[in-house]
């Protein structure tokens, strides 16, 4: 059986005795999750021990939370065809299964949570739900009064060829196994209903709980230099947009003379990182590099922000009030950032070009059109993670029951 070890920052305070709340995290393409997931941690890590349940890899330069201890489980993801694939050598997918349900379940034997969190599932991470649902069983099998929570972002995949039967499974087990679902939205922008359409209705509680943005170093305000930013996420499919802006720099330049910084992400594949930086040799006035420390700060200094539109992009977007072209990913079964996009375009937050437009002539012209766009502030509750701790909190035994922003049943 694979040892089981905890990996506490060498910084990290000795913990005092709080309810242990297991939260268990699989970032299988993006960045996004990880980054949602860590800043609910750092809020977590007031009323509770956090101990992690790390499914992927960590990149380079992402900080992991000094507060919480970590459970490094041999690393999977998913490739563009929606796999399951290994993230290290050291393991084939199925001897990492083997021992990640043993890792799992021994953490729920020795921990005793008093919650386990989930992110995402049940309405996703489909093909890891045999892992998922073995900590949950176990966590009950320790006590019977554990909560058992997913945490949810705002805007859910519908474009699947069993929608109905997906949506419909995810109620069943929510409603079966959950006493609570987060999801980490506005109401008034975004609601769970509108990208979740079970043939039955959902009856575990549903709190909205504003969006998790996290804690950053509020800047005095900062002139805008003249260069275009370029970034997807993490990166893992982020080569399109960025062989797309390279090309649209070489037409732009001539009359322009401006700038553009490509930040690549950790997530892209070394292949497309050498193939990237062979394609910018040569090409005017632009610079690549693979990884920033703050990316609203980029975003705050540039001229015009060019991304696509997940979770976290999306609301570094709103948070640096940079005008911004969204060209959001969009691959067969995948509109949660095209939603997303659309819903901020309505509001006057960017300006979207639908990725089945994404070639040279149509992205440079978007490119020349959105520097004249001036951003309308959004006015979207961003203190998720507070309003999330505060709610777990409530959640024990003991406590009164909590009350989100808004509830739907």
């Amino acid at each position: 059986m694979p040892e089981l070890s905890y990996a506490p920052s060498a910084r990290a305070p000795q913990f005092p005795p709080r309810p242990v709340l297991l939260f268990y995290c699989q970032h299988s393409l993006g960045i996004g999750h990880l980054t949602r997931s860590f800043a609910l941690a750092r809020a977590l890590a007031g009323p509770f021990r956090v101990v992690f349940l790390n499914g992927g890899p960590v990149p380079a330069g992402v900080p992991v939370p000094e507060t919480m201890e970590v459970v490094n489980l041999p690393p999977l993801g998913m490739d563009d065809g929606h796999n399951v694939v290994s993230r290290s050598t050291a393991h084939g997918v199925v001897e990492a299964q083997l021992q990640r349900h043993e890792l799992i379940v021994e953490a729920a034997r020795m921990l005793r949570p008093a919650v386990v969190l989930v992110e995402l599932f049940p309405f996703g991470r489909k093909k890891f739900a045999g892992e998922i649902l073995a900590l949950i069983r176990a966590a009950r099998a320790q006590r019977r009064d554990v909560r058992v929570v997913c945490s949810l972002r705002d805007i859910l995949v519908d474009a699947r060829r069993d929608q109905q039967h997906h949506d419909d499974r995810a109620r069943w087990l929510a409603n079966r196994y959950f006493d609570a679902v987060m999801v980490h939205s506005d109401p008034a922008f975004a609601r769970i209903e509108e990208s979740f359409h079970p043939s039955r209705p959902l009856t575990v509680p549903v709190h909205y709980t504003g969006y998790v943005v996290p804690a950053r170093h509020v800047e005095d305000a900062v002139p805008r230099a003249e260069r275009l930013l370029v970034s997807a996420g993490g990166g893992i499919v982020g080569h399109p947009l960025f062989a797309a802006a390279l090309a649209a720099q070489t037409r732009l330049w001539p009359a322009s003379r401006r700038p553009m910084r490509i930040v690549a992400g950790p997530f892209l594949p070394e292949a497309e990182w050498v193939a990237l930086q062979g394609m910018a040799h040569g090409c005017p006035g632009v610079e690549l590099v693979r990884h920033v420390p703050d990316m609203v700060a980029e975003m705050r200094r540039a001229r015009l922000s060019i991304s696509q539109c997940g979770y976290n992009t999306a609301l570094d977007i709103v948070v640096a009030g940079v005008p911004a072209l969204v060209v959001p990913y969009a691959a067969p079964g995948e509109n949660e950032q095209s939603r997303g996009a659309e819903a901020l375009a309505a509001l006057g937050a960017v300006r979207h070009l639908p990725a089945s437009q994404l070639e040279t002539e149509r992205l440079a012209a978007a490119i020349d059109e959105a520097l004249t766009f001036t951003p309308r502030p959004a006015a979207l509750a961003l203190d998720g993670a507070r309003h999330s701790a505060e709610l777990l909190a409530a959640l024990l035994p003991g406590h009164a029951q909590p009350v989100g922003r808004a509830l739907h049943a």
